[in-house]
């Protein structure tokens, strides 16, 4: 069963890639990644305020020991500790497309204009095949409203686009009530396509030490109920290319989300938990599944279950709201 597909105008044998995570990081990984039958690769994110908050340490570091005598080479820190710039993700880059044969998408999380457009055009110059914009950004205030963040996302898209043209996706956090327009926003803006949803991590109070913890950071398999209903109202209303992120935890669930208009569905909790072999799994899983459900492919069954294909698009809204609740047996 031929499971090709396309995504930010890119021809992906696969609808199973690796989303951004540390298997990126070493191209022995990222190699496993293909051989287990990823379709692409999604790179760990560049993140600007790191970079930025490095070269400041390194100066700082160095500066110490300017007034001291120069035979003492030891208060000099080691350069190797720090990035110095985006320097060490270009090289990872070109070093992942020289080994690899299927596609290489950067992740860049900016906080600046400048920067935005500085590191996509370094990204692109060092032959990333796309570039997925890595949008997280936990906006809170009084005079903080939805059409302003909105805004500011159409225009960081614009940004980006003036400066590259690589193939654009935006991840996207899942707390926007008008998504399907917000993705027609985008895609006039420049982008290609959007990722459905970067996971926020949220905070937990430790009664013991009274301080502030992180959540645990790779997703749970109800996490992915919120992305089907919003992939089936998003890609029944707008033409965006979509990916799913975040709960996919089964071939079953890669599936639904192609059902629900999902273009790639991007894997990396469980293949941190379970192994890259996962993706040769999930992939047989899905060919199986597909020839004895009579499908010839991909196409006939994407957007086959949305909200303007399913036998019953109100279960996208209040019905399923509804019989939910009269279902619910104490």
């Amino acid at each position: 069963m031929d499971l090709t597909t396309t995504y930010c105008g890119l021809t992906i044998k696969s609808p199973l890639i690796a989303g951004a995570s540390p298997l990126s990081r070493r191209v022995e990984e990222a190699c496993r990644l293909e051989e287990a039958g990823a379709g692409a690769v999604v790179m760990y994110s560049l993140f600007e305020e790191q970079i930025a908050y490095e070269q400041v340490l390194l100066h700082q570091v160095a500066a110490r020991a300017c007034e001291s005598q120069p035979e003492a080479m030891s208060y000099l820190p080691d350069a190797e500790g720090f990035d110095q710039g985006p320097q060490g993700y270009l090289d990872q880059i070109r070093q992942l497309k020289q080994n690899l044969s299927i596609p290489v998408i950067a992740s860049l999380n900016g906080v600046s204009d400048s920067g935005w457009a500085d590191y996509a055009r370094l990204i692109e110059n060092a032959g990333a095949d796309a570039l997925e914009l890595n949008v997280y950004e936990m906006t809170f205030g009084e005079h903080a409203t939805s059409r302003c963040i909105e805004d500011r996302i159409v225009h960081l898209v614009k940004h980006v686009r003036r400066a590259t043209g690589l193939p654009l996706a935006i991840k996207l956090l899942p707390y926007f009530a008008g998504l399907p327009s917000l993705c027609d926003r985008l895609l006039e803006a420049g982008a290609n396509a959007a990722v459905l949803f970067n996971r926020t991590y949220q905070p937990y109070i430790d009664l013991a030490e009274l301080e502030m913890s992180g959540a645990y950071p790779l997703s749970q398999p109800n996490e992915l109920a919120p992305r089907l209903r919003w992939l089936g109202l998003v890609s029944s209303a707008s033409p965006i290319e979509l990916a799913c992120s975040g709960g996919v935890h089964h071939s079953e669930d890669a599936i639904r989300a192609i059902m629900c208009g999902a273009s790639v569905v991007q894997l990396v909790s469980v293949l941190l938990e379970r192994g890259v072999e996962m993706l040769t799994q999930m992939h047989d899983d899905i060919a199986f599944w597909l020839e004895a459900h009579g499908y010839t492919g991909l196409d006939e069954l994407r957007g086959s279950m949305d909200h303007r294909h399913c036998p019953d698009p109100w279960a996208y809204t209040r019905s399923s709201y509804i019989r939910t609740l009269h279902n619910y047996v104490l």
